[in-house]
């Protein structure tokens, strides 16, 4: 059996993630969401970005961008929703920021409901 990719990292990311559902509850924006969780990450020594420009590519040629939520340790792609329900569109979103990258793991977060909402995604393709 393999190891888990980015285990610890994970582990911590998502203990930040909890935190924030635990202090907020459910029903705010997004934007708030997004701002508690850069507070949460720095607070563990977690190193982020917000927003980074990623270049999708296709056949090595940029072809677009897309602007992540957060890129944690430049390893782990953060999407954040706060919606009472998360489409599969939402899913689909984050494999295409994964796909067009060189990134191999991202994480759908959702606060919009009572309990936390973390889908882990890893693209292997």
């Amino acid at each position: 059996m393999s190891e888990l990719l980015y285990k610890d990292l994970s582990y911590r990311l998502v203990g930040c993630c909890i935190r924030v559902q635990n202090t907020l509850g459910s029903g705010h924006k997004e934007s708030v969401y997004q701002k508690s969780l850069a507070i949460e990450l720095a607070k563990d020594n977690i190193r982020f970005e917000e927003q980074k420009t990623l270049n999708m590519l296709y056949d090595n040629k940029k072809v677009g961008i897309y602007r992540p939520d957060f890129i944690v340790e430049d390893k782990i792609v953060i999407e954040i929703k706060a919606v009472e329900f998360v489409p599969k569109d939402y899913e689909r979103q984050l494999i295409y920021y994964l796909k067009g990258t060189n990134y191999k793991l991202g994480y759908l977060i959702n606060f919009g409901t009572p309990s936390l909402y973390a889908k882990r995604i890893i693209w292997s393709g």
